[in-house]
């Protein structure tokens, strides 16, 4: 499909953040009611049906879509993203949404940072400015040294570190393999990675809770078949900014189901955090046309 309707691209993405943030807020309440491995365990099982379904439907046979060169970096990047996820979920149940997110949306920042020494890839003064804007909008959220500091603070962070590596991984990979054989790595391993931890971990669900189970499966595929769809229409440098809108969104279902608070520290850091993103994002966009 040609990729010409920017428009509908953006509203696909708009779609997946909104998507994306409805499932933060059920994980956030399974996980503050069940165990987190559990959770994931069974999100996990629905992920991967859904991942087989759309390698099937793009390569015609499952053993086409595992065909790597790079199967150890792959089976890696499939275990950062499982724990990735699970470090996140425990962030909002320790946190909140709104928190969370405003510390979490920093990864871009620290893709760029990183993507020097991973990737060989060059990062010039003004993303370097950038960056650090970015960090001081963290430290404006996180008031290291202050008497609200929490060392749980940090765990959105540590999830952010870990999403970046998975994205750096992901752009390692996809030098020479296909986006069927990245997707279906990530979905089919991060399920054999998770699934003994959620066996060991298991508990009784009731029926009201099995229904959210659900609802976090079908947002979970959802939103990725919408991302996919996204793609399908537009160029990823018209799309991408937009995905910072599952900030807000995840903000908007923390103030109002969770009845969380957003301080004015959060705000103002975020902000920063933001920018700062924007601004790489659209640096890296000038070096690529640049080329």
């Amino acid at each position: 499909m040609a990729k010409d309707d920017t428009r509908m691209g953006i509203l696909l993405m708009i779609g997946a953040t909104i998507v994306f943030a409805f499932q933060d807020g059920i994980s956030r309440h399974l996980a503050s009611e069940y165990n987190i491995f559990m959770v994931i365990m069974i999100r996990y099982w629905f992920f991967a049906a859904f991942v087989i379904s759309v390698a099937l439907q793009q390569t015609g046979s499952l053993r086409l879509a595992a065909r790597t060169s790079q199967k150890a970096v792959q089976i890696f990047r499939a275990f950062v993203l499982v724990a990735e996820i699970c470090v996140m979920v425990l962030a909002f149940t320790v946190l909140g949404l709104v928190e969370s997110h405003a510390v979490f949306v920093c990864y871009p920042l620290l893709i760029a940072a990183l993507s020097g020494p991973i990737l060989g890839e060059q990062v010039g003064w003004r993303r370097w400015s950038a960056i650090g804007v970015g960090f001081l909008g963290v430290l404006i959220i996180l008031q290291p040294g202050s008497g609200v500091f929490q060392l749980a603070a940090l765990i959105p962070l540590v999830s952010a570190l870990m999403f970046a590596l998975y994205g750096l991984l992901t752009r390692y990979v996809a030098r020479r393999d296909t986006t069927a054989t990245s997707f279906f790595y990530t979905g089919v391993y991060g399920m054999i990675f998770i699934t003994p931890l959620g066996l060991w971990y298991w508990e009784p669900m009731t029926a009201p809770d099995w229904g959210w189970m659900a609802m976090l499966c079908v947002t979970g595929a959802l939103g990725h078949w919408l991302l996919i769809k996204c793609y399908e229409m537009a160029e990823a440098s018209a799309v991408q900014p937009f995905a910072y809108m599952q900030l807000p969104w995840a903000a908007m279902i923390g103030l109002t189901v969770f009845g969380e608070s957003m301080r004015t520290n959060v705000v103002i850091g975020a902000g920063l955090v933001v920018a700062a993103g924007l601004f790489t994002f659209w640096r890296e966009n000038i070096k690529r046309a640049a080329r």
